[in-house]
């Protein structure tokens, strides 16, 4: 098992369950509602928590009772906290979900009033006490120094960066990474739907890291940096019940099987069935209720 820094947002979430997604200007009645701790990078740091890895989260909170929510949670999973950047004022990440209980999807509305987390907060981590560094792929020209500190300072540590939207420059990202996470609304934000055809243009755009793209019900594909194509299908559960946050799983899936190294078609496998049994469960404490 290794110890991961992950660097990313945390936020709160507040999760509304309906029967079937309301059209415009309806009014509905939640079945269920919960309000728990979220964030892409957060979400992925406490499954390989229960995978048994030693995480820690670099991130903003700012000094709000919603923070102590989250705080409270991260802790419950062993997640170290010395990273965090804390702030007198702001309020943390909130995202409103919508979700779908007829088909498990989600609509998220998302609300910020926290700067991002910065490379001067990032420069004070120790990295040698680290085996893997993970970032989300945001806050860019920050993000690019703190990737250039780590190739340079621990050149052997791997560096994954999760690329889901196509934020203004993101692509400067991509040679600093050896493991590119890669979603599929980013793809069809370039205007393509060949998985395929993707990954090999980014190849050529990052021919030092390994590509991995999820695709949902069709599974996912990643290229290694030999230029192998590879493709796992899905492994939905017998009922889907809860897909929020399975892209999140799925990251900590690859992460996981790559720190215990596994073969990038192996580890695409795993991920793949790690993200199905999540979305057969609601939320992210499930790890150890499965065979």
């Amino acid at each position: 098992m290794a110890r991961i820094l992950g660097v990313g947002i945390a936020t709160l979430d507040i999760v509304n369950s309906v029967a079937a997604y309301p059209p415009e200007d309806a009014e509905v009645r939640a079945r269920v509602q919960r309000v728990g701790r979220g964030g892409n990078c957060a979400n992925s740091l406490v499954v390989l928590s229960q995978l048994g890895h030693d995480c820690a989260w670099g991130g903003v909170l700012a000094d709000e009772p919603d923070a102590a929510r989250i705080t409270d949670d991260l802790n419950s999973y062993g997640i170290d906290l010395g990273p965090v950047r804390h702030l007198a004022h702001g309020k943390v990440p909130t995202s409103y979900i919508t979700l779908n209980q007829q088909n498990g999807s989600r609509t998220i509305v998302h609300y910020r009033d926290l700067p991002e987390y910065r490379y001067e907060d990032f420069q004070t981590i120790d990295l040698s006490r680290f085996g893997w560094l993970h970032f989300e792929g945001r806050n860019i020209a920050d993000t690019a120094r703190m990737l250039e500190l780590a190739r340079a300072s621990r050149p052997l540590t791997p560096r994954s960066v999760e690329i889901e939207k196509p934020r203004p420059g993101i692509e400067q990202l991509f040679p600093l990474a050896t493991v590119l996470l890669f979603s599929r609304d980013y793809v069809h934000a370039q205007a393509s739907s060949d998985p395929g055809y993707f990954l090999h243009d980014m190849h050529r755009r990052a021919p030092q890291a390994d590509l991995v793209l999820a695709w949902g019900e069709a599974g996912a594909w990643a290229l290694s940096r030999s230029g192998q194509l590879m493709h796992s299908p899905a492994f939905p559960p017998p009922q889907i019940v809860d897909t929020l946050g399975a892209g999140d799983t799925f990251n900590a899936g690859i992460i996981d099987a790559l720190v215990r190294r596994l073969a990038l078609t192996e580890a695409l496998e795993a991920a793949c069935r790690l993200a199905g049994r999540k979305c057969g469960h609601t939320g992210l404490n499930f790890v150890g209720q499965y065979a």
